[in-house]
């Protein structure tokens, strides 16, 4: 029996997407998501505080933003956490991802050591690094075991040492993740490539810097987007671990849109650094995603 070779119209027709299908998905999500966000978004253009009626004031919420030294401070620290996590994470992930590269039997342990913290809730990770940096906690029992007494301290206590606590336990959680990421990354160059870079007398410094970086260089842009992004919207951890103390030293804008939200009830304040914050992640992303992008080399 001779087989029939399709028609391009009837390709044509097994290619188009059955809408149907997905229309009542994209239905509950518009009007789940995308109308809440929106309608929650006119907020920010009121005086709303939660209950009762509103006026509307334009932009006077988004200029106090402005001026808002607490604001300010949040924003800073929100750049801060999200800078430093982002540049731990990928230096700690990358030198993790090279020396468990090999199959061998140990790296299929510690592998899956290094991934599981991420498994876990950020409030649990919180509650437990909370402890470990407590003025008796883990931390300050090792260092006095160590006969190091002079580095102990309240470290979540300190506006010196609290905002780094809180991106060193980010770091530990999610390290994992940027690892297993970059080991993939790492496996899906061809060894070909390697072997003859050595034959021709390359050492080591220079395989990783001319053909392993290069090559990399799509996981490095994932394994910078998703910290980055993840660290300007840091709120469980902080508020488990530190409240935003002491004072405003570890305080996020995300931790602070819930504060102005649910403790002083000025929900249009609250709304107005929201939409700040929206705009931050998404303008950080495109121009990190386009940077980045432009270093990876064509397929």
């Amino acid at each position: 029996m001779t087989a029939v070779a399709p028609s391009p119209a009837g390709i044509r027709r097994a290619l188009q997407v059955p809408w149907w299908f997905v229309a009542l998905p994209l239905g509950l999500y518009g009007l789940v998501v995308i109308y809440p966000s929106l309608a929650g978004a006119l907020y920010a253009f009121t005086d709303w505080s939660g209950i009762g009626a509103f006026r509307w004031i334009g932009l006077a919420n988004f200029r106090a933003v402005m001026i808002d030294d607490e604001a300010v401070s949040s924003l800073g620290n929100t750049v801060v956490l999200a800078l430093s996590t982002t540049l731990i994470q990928n230096m700690l992930g990358l030198s993790l991802a090279l020396a468990l590269n090999r199959r061998t039997r140990l790296n299929s342990v510690l592998r899956p050591l290094f991934l599981a913290p991420a498994l876990l809730a950020p409030v649990v990770v919180g509650v437990i690094w909370q402890y470990i940096y407590s003025p008796e906690g883990a931390l300050n029992a090792i260092l006095s075991a160590v006969h190091l007494d002079a580095l102990r301290r309240p470290w979540l206590g300190l506006a010196d040492t609290a905002i780094w606590s809180v991106a060193l336990t980010v770091v530990w959680q999610f390290v994992g993740i940027t690892m297993v990421i970059y080991i993939a990354g790492l496996q899906a160059i061809a060894p070909e490539l390697h072997e003859a870079a050595a034959i021709d007398g390359s050492g080591a410094l220079r395989r990783f810097r001319d053909i392993t970086l290069p090559l990399l260089a799509p996981a490095i842009t994932v394994n910078v987007l998703l910290p980055f992004i993840g660290g300007l919207k840091l709120f469980d951890q902080i508020l488990v671990m530190t409240a935003g103390g002491p004072g405003y030293a570890t305080q996020t804008v995300a931790l602070m849109i819930y504060r102005q939200a649910f403790t002083f009830g000025a929900f249009a304040y609250s709304t107005a650094l929201a939409v700040v914050l929206t705009v931050l992640v998404a303008v950080a992303a495109m121009i990190q995603l386009a940077a980045l992008r432009s270093r990876e080399m064509p397929a």
